[in-house]
């Protein structure tokens, strides 16, 4: 997996994940899935944990433990994963195949075009215009051809 340099991470075990109580942590987890999915904060290119936590009036040692525990990834790895949800929608909606892949990663939240298809290979392990090619061919056979016999099977 050289590809986009995508490596492994190694799992750690943070204290503070233990110090929140489950009851927090579930209502911590509602509030960012209301707050990242419904209100589509994902999209805010600058919308960062230290911002959600000031929305939440937490911190963001309590974000990231909750995300870590109830979602089992990082922040940035959970808004991305939206985000490229998102992605993968508009590649293989019609009524966008007109939108290069700046356009789509500018829409989807993304800052950059690299960190667009590194996360969308990382979760799909293709690229991006990959998929907008392979779903375009499926929604879009090409059509038999038309038109005149050729002169050697008319004579026949």
């Amino acid at each position: 997996m050289a590809k986009y340099n995508i490596v492994e991470k190694k799992e750690k075990d943070a204290v503070y994940r233990t110090l929140i109580s489950p009851k927090l942590m579930d209502e911590l987890k509602e509030k960012i899935l209301d707050v990242i999915l419904i209100q589509k904060k994902y999209k805010d290119k600058g919308y960062s944990a230290k911002r959600l936590a000031e929305d939440l009036g937490t911190n963001t040692r309590y974000i990231s433990a909750v995300v870590n525990v109830r979602f089992h990834m990082n922040y940035t790895a959970f808004v991305n994963k939206y985000r490229v949800e998102e992605a993968m929608s508009l590649l293989s909606d019609k009524r966008y195949k007109d939108l290069n892949m700046e356009d789509v990663s500018d829409i989807v939240g993304f800052a950059n075009r690299q960190s667009f298809y590194a996360a969308f290979f990382k979760q799909n392990g293709c690229t991006p215009r990959d998929y907008k090619v392979m779903h375009m061919a499926a929604d879009d056979p090409k059509p038999k051809k038309r038109g005149r016999k050729p002169k050697a099977l008319k004579e026949k």
